[in-house]
């Protein structure tokens, strides 16, 4: 005699956490879109599934995009659960349309993310890694690693003030140095300058620290103009999404000196990483690891579960994204 199952059917659209894997397992029945037979699950199972888990895991894999295309094929969905708090491989505007809610998973990794965002300034403007390659290619006994530039002298601009970019701020405050940002609009209640336009922001600072969304509202926002702007001793920090930077222009800029240095976690087409990056000696390379330590991810893939479970259980949505305010309206 067949089990009565009557968990809600999801659809996985690529590898996650393990203990992600583990809870949606208990609670859902799970359909991956992401296996060899991934077209013959959506044909069978589409009709039925009325949530999505997606998003930036910890393991590498295919994972497939959550299109308005993909959405036509779920006419039951009524949740789109994302890892990470950016989630611009989920098309948010459809599915609010469509009222589906998105989550994401603000909050739980703003800190470690700010704390990654300083240190990255710091390893790029005093050279860090360079100088540790000196040390451990035994080039020391032969004369000293030069003199580094310093953020001694240097005032720094914060493009994006949400809450990972207030986070930094708060803790450049205690290094002294002069602060402003760049938003479309100004934030309340904070002491740093605003810049509405920001070509005038990097033209004022040594330091550009990127911090938005991403997205096509700021594809490519970071350009051969703006770091122009920034000058031959200006250093561009990314710790938002390898989109927002023209990637071509950054590597023109850093060969030719138009800026002085970058430190970048984040890259247009990861894992894939330009070899004229990894070729430059005046950058700081990181594999996309700001929010990757155990206790933050862990509360990121918790909060995607919750997120569901609360949706399951007829409660709203602990944290739904503004395209999709709760509660959903009537398809």
């Amino acid at each position: 005699m067949a089990v009565d199952d009557t968990r809600p059917e999801l659809l996985q659209t690529g590898p996650m956490m393990a203990m992600i894997e583990e809870q949606l397992a208990r609670h859902f029945r799970v359909h991956r879109l992401d296996g060899p037979d991934g077209e013959a699950v959506l044909a069978e199972a589409g009709p039925r599934i009325r949530a999505v888990a997606t998003g930036v895991g910890a393991t590498a894999g295919t994972r497939h995009r959550v299109t308005g295309a993909l959405m036509d094929r779920l006419p039951q969905l009524e949740i789109v659960a994302n890892f990470g708090v950016g989630y611009d491989s989920v098309d948010a505007e459809a599915a609010g349309r469509r009222g589906v809610v998105v989550t994401n998973t603000p909050g739980v990794l703003d800190d470690e993310v700010a704390d990654l965002a300083v240190a990255l300034t710091l390893s790029t403007v005093r050279r860090l890694p360079q100088a540790e390659r000196h040390l451990r290619e035994g080039r020391w006994p032969a004369g000293s690693f030069p003199l580094s530039p310093t953020l001694r002298n240097r005032s720094i601009g914060i493009v994006g003030m949400g809450r990972i970019g207030r986070a930094i701020a708060r803790r450049l405050d205690g290094f002294g140095r002069p602060i402003a940002y760049h938003t479309r609009r100004p934030v309340p209640d904070l002491p740093y300058p605003h810049f509405p336009e920001l070509i005038a922001l990097a033209r004022e600072v040594g330091v550009l620290i990127v911090i938005v969304p991403g997205g096509a509202e700021t594809h490519h926002m970071i350009d051969a103009a703006v770091l122009e702007a920034l000058g031959p001793e200006g250093v561009l920090i990314n710790v938002a999404r390898g989109s927002v930077v023209d990637e071509p222009a950054l590597i023109r800029a850093l060969q030719d000196g138009t800026i002085a240095a970058a430190g970048l976690d984040v890259f247009e087409h990861e894992p894939h990483v330009p070899a004229e990056l990894i070729a430059l000696d005046n950058v700081v390379l990181l594999p996309h690891v700001a929010s990757a330590t155990h206790v933050t991810r862990n509360a990121m893939g918790q909060l995607v579960v919750d997120n569901l479970l609360a949706w399951r259980d007829g409660r709203p949505p602990l944290t739904p994204v503004p395209e999709t305010p709760w509660p959903p309206h009537s398809r």
